[in-house]
């Protein structure tokens, strides 16, 4: 009966002021929702690290240096060959003032 939760302050099947659990299909353990899993953290030997946290291992990455000429890089990269100029061919521009001519005779028809 939708009756009975319009007059209450919550909409919510259930409280949440409890501990919400579920059993981890990993390795079988009881967790709380919305933390690891205790069981598989102890297998897998890592603490409860947060996503925002740098690896120890990433810290010695070859990042380009403080020096790094972007210049020089595009000649190595991509070699000094001029590009070839993009545009649009003069049959486009023919159809285009074509069809503008044609919308507008058609709007002085009317």
């Amino acid at each position: 009966d939708l009756r009975r939760f319009v007059g209450s302050r919550s909409l919510q099947p259930f409280p949440m002021t409890e501990d919400l659990k579920y059993v981890c299909p990993t390795c079988g353990h009881e967790a709380r929702v919305g933390r690891p899993c205790p069981g598989c953290v102890r297998k897998s030997g890592k603490s409860k690290k947060r996503s925002w946290k740098q690896d120890p291992a990433a810290e010695g990455l070859d990042l380009p240096d403080d020096d790094f000429n972007y210049q020089d890089f595009v000649a190595r990269e991509f070699g000094k060959a001029p590009h070839r100029a993009l545009g649009i061919s003069w049959y486009w521009w023919a159809l285009a003032v074509a069809l503008l001519v044609g919308m507008i005779s058609g709007l002085l028809a009317l």
